[in-house]
């Protein structure tokens, strides 16, 4: 059966349409797709509330994919160190093809079925951490393949398809399917299958952060300072929190060094 993500687009003679008609008929297709995440929420809570506990205890979680897919995977890990004070080694992502992937097409690395738990197992994985395979098609091997060693080797395993009961599904613990249908352009999807595993990606890191207790109200309260702009929003995080003058705030984010810190630090001296 031909799989949804490789069905004729509802569009055609793409060629013979205007930059306007273009630019239209793309959003129109990709206003979709967060009503295809909404009814794909359940299956999200179901894996996040797994791999929480697991990450309170020390685990891990990796995302294997390889293309777009796996793409996403590393710029969702890479901002998680950045954004919420994490360690790098707490959420990986990892792309078919090794790092040259990231920037360059590497001819048929997607379809070694044994690499990515080669990669994975460069980590030393325990039964703590778990894997997120991310495949639009639902049929990767690199993605398949890794899937099934992590599942027998005690991880647990999730995915983010977006065509229903793929092999990706039946190897994951936790799938999460998001039926985006069509592309605009026949099977290119980087579209709207990516958009849709960027948004789940969005919510499954984001919603682990908070529930690790890597924010506070709504504030990035463990992020990395590592530019004028972050340094200014922490000081203004501060100012807000304490309710002192920004000349004040700014003085206890450099003797602290971080906004969690010297907002406890001023909280505890004022008892």
């Amino acid at each position: 059966m031909q799989s949804i993500t490789e069905l004729p687009s509802h569009y055609d003679h793409l060629e013979q349409m205007s930059i306007r008609q273009l630019l239209v008929s793309i959003n129109n297709e990709d206003k979709t797709v967060p009503f295809a995440v909404e009814r794909a929420i359940p299956q999200l809570e179901a894996l996040i509330t797994a791999i929480v506990p697991r990450m309170k205890q020390g685990g891990r979680l990796f995302y294997i994919g390889a293309g777009t897919s796996g793409r996403l995977g590393i710029v969702d890990a890479s901002e998680c160190p950045p954004t919420y004070g994490v360690e790098p080694g707490v959420v990986i992502g990892l792309i078919a093809g090794g790092d040259r992937a990231i920037r360059h097409a590497v001819e048929f690395a997607e379809d070694d079925y044994q690499q990515a738990w080669k990669d994975i197992s460069e980590y030393l994985p325990n039964s703590l951490d778990s894997v997120i395979g991310i495949a639009a098609s639902g049929r990767t091997p690199y993605v398949v393949g890794g899937l099934k060693e992590a599942r027998k080797h005690g991880l647990l395993t999730g995915c983010i398809v977006c065509n229903p009961c793929s092999p990706a599904a039946a190897e994951a613990d936790f799938p999460v399917e998001i039926i985006v249908g069509p592309e605009f352009v026949t099977g290119s999807t980087r579209m709207k299958s990516g958009t849709a595993q960027k948004l789940a990606l969005n919510m499954i890191s984001t919603t682990i952060m908070i529930q690790l207790g890597r924010v506070r109200g709504n504030k990035m309260v463990d992020m990395q300072l590592s530019n004028r702009k972050l340094i200014d929003r922490g000081v203004r995080i501060i100012m807000e929190q304490l309710h002192i003058s920004y000349e004040a705030a700014a003085h206890l984010l450099e003797q602290h060094g971080s906004v969690r810190r010297a907002i406890d630090h001023f909280t505890q001296a004022d008892r």
